[in-house]
């Protein structure tokens, strides 16, 4: 059962997403506080960089679900839930993008939820083909399973959309997560019918970050970007109550990105 939170007599859905950089690490930061505190129906996390076995949590009232990168402390993915779904999957089912266990899809009745962790293009943009290739597999893969039903994905997705999304956008035009070819990607793929939710309800809010770098005091000069996101199928555009930005937790170089859906 999906808790019962109430708001104008709808039932709310409390999905959150969090790039952890390290899943065993953050635990010594008080993660499980901060878990218990957001009480969440659906909990996603990028970047556990762990392997099966490594972590054993006490999570009573939800399913733990995981994904594991081979290469060990690297990458990975998990979801908490409330909500026992119909079923699960691992990967895009494409062998050559399915080794660093990147995404994990979950399926209700109504709807389809996954996270993911989109891969960087690195330093110099050496891995940018590659990155380009993974944006196309996933944009075919979200696209048909929203011809089945909506769709929600969250994650760290690696890319700074607009220029509204990062303090330093001229500097960083050629850089990672902000090259012209990263954020045009992005443009088609919500262009086959996906909306991101933090834009849709706040258009122009500015200094909104997800990530900042442990370098030069970024966060506390707040000089981040916004690669951190709930993605929705247009068609639950209308039943998006909130997207936030939680930059007051700590624990991680990311901090959380909350969605509030009405079900």
């Amino acid at each position: 059962m999906l808790s019962d939170i109430e708001m104008i007599g709808v039932l709310i859905m409390k999905l959150i997403s969090w790039n952890v950089n390290g899943l065993r690490a953050v635990l010594k930061k008080d993660f499980l506080t901060t878990f218990k505190a957001l009480d969440a129906d659906f909990f996603c996390l990028q970047e556990t960089k762990m392997q099966a076995d490594q972590v054993v949590l006490d999570l009573p009232g939800y399913h733990q679900y995981f994904n594991y990168a081979e290469r060990k402390g690297y990458s990975g993915t998990a979801i908490f839930t409330k909500a026992t779904p119909l079923n699960v999957s691992y990967g895009l089912g494409i062998e050559v993008h399915d080794h660093e266990g990147r995404v994990i899809t979950l399926e209700y009745p109504d709807f389809y939820l996954l996270t993911c962790y989109t891969p960087n293009s690195q330093s110099e943009l050496k891995r940018l083909p590659y990155r380009l290739e993974w944006d196309e597999a996933f944009r075919h893969y979200v696209h048909e399973l929203s011809q089945k039903k909506s769709v929600v994905f969250c994650g760290d997705l690696n890319v700074a959309h607009e220029e509204i999304d990062l303090k330093n956008p001229k500097t960083n035009h050629h850089n990672a997560g902000f090259s012209d070819a990263e954020r045009a990607s992005f443009t088609t793929l919500l262009s086959q019918g996906f909306t991101d939710s933090f834009r849709y309800l706040h258009p122009d809010q500015t200094d909104a970050y997800s990530w900042w770098s442990y370098r030069f005091h970024a966060r506390e000069h707040n000089a981040g970007w916004r690669i951190d996101y709930f993605v929705v199928s247009d068609d639950l555009q209308s039943k998006i109550q909130d997207a936030t930005i939680l930059a007051d937790i700590y624990g991680s170089d990311h901090c959380p990105v909350e969605l509030d859906l009405s079900i």
